[in-house]
């Protein structure tokens, strides 16, 4: 079932001095449940897709829906997680995954059991009352997952949650994050410049032209299991060569 839609949408950045075409004509549908990573050259408007879905910003033409509707401004539905894990230094990690319902003023007794729940069955239950500084990267990025899971967002946007961490560390937490999005079947939308994480990650990989962006290819390997077995499958490196080009050109 469709849940995301980007119908014929275009963005242009004006300023006094002149206008910006960051997008030209991009149509996506995204499947209840899927993992869509969005790649591209540098620079192409990959992030800028992610601030409209988000309803940070409108798009100059063209429209967004989440399950139908148009997103004209930020809602609960939509889960964003950045670069940086930016959880605050003075909360525990539970408060810190509470800091959702929070501003939603939906911190309840079933939403702090709820937050609890998912610190333990993802491994950080003996962490809750720990600060940020005590964990490691790859394990902050966990708790910034779980605190953007806690208040239940139907979708979640990633742009380059990973891009921080050394390379081993990445690899992990590639893994934590597919097997944690998967198992709470949630709809994911990651952008990434790396290849090789796009393919061990998504359903589909959705390649960008050079700006104005629009949407010039659209993959689907297939491939099965978890990221790291992913990069082990014999048609990866095939997969890599073939989106490798697309992007180049």
């Amino acid at each position: 079932m469709e849940i995301l839609k980007i119908d014929n949408v275009s963005l242009i950045y004006q300023t006094d001095e002149a206008e910006t075409e960051a997008l030209k004509d991009v149509n996506l549908s995204i499947q209840e449940g899927e993992f869509v990573a969005v790649i591209g050259p540098s620079g192409c408007g990959k992030t800028t897709i992610l601030t409209l879905i988000s309803g940070l910003m409108k798009p100059t033409s063209g429209k967004i829906y989440l399950d139908g509707e148009i997103i004209d401004r930020p809602v609960g539905d939509i889960g964003y997680m950045l670069q940086r894990d930016h959880l605050f230094p003075w909360r525990t990690i539970l408060s810190n995954t509470l800091l959702g319902p929070e501003l939603q003023k939906k911190k309840t007794p079933e939403a702090v059991e709820y937050a609890s729940g998912l610190i333990d069955k993802y491994g950080l239950g003996e962490f809750k009352k720990a600060y940020p500084n005590q964990l490691s990267g790859g394990m902050r990025q966990r708790a910034a997952l779980i605190r953007t899971l806690a208040y239940r967002p139907k979708i979640l946007l990633l742009d380059e949650p990973f891009s921080a961490l050394d390379y081993q560390t990445r690899l992990k937490v590639c893994d934590d994050v597919h097997g944690i999005i998967k198992s709470e079947k949630k709809t994911a939308i990651l952008v990434t410049h790396d290849i090789s994480e796009a393919i061990s990650l998504a359903d589909r990989i959705v390649v960008l032209t050079h700006r104005p962006a629009t949407v010039k290819k659209i993959y689907e390997p297939k491939l099965s299991g978890s990221p790291l077995a992913r990069r082990e499958d014999q048609s990866f490196s095939r997969w890599f060569d073939v989106i490798y080009k697309d992007v180049s050109v």
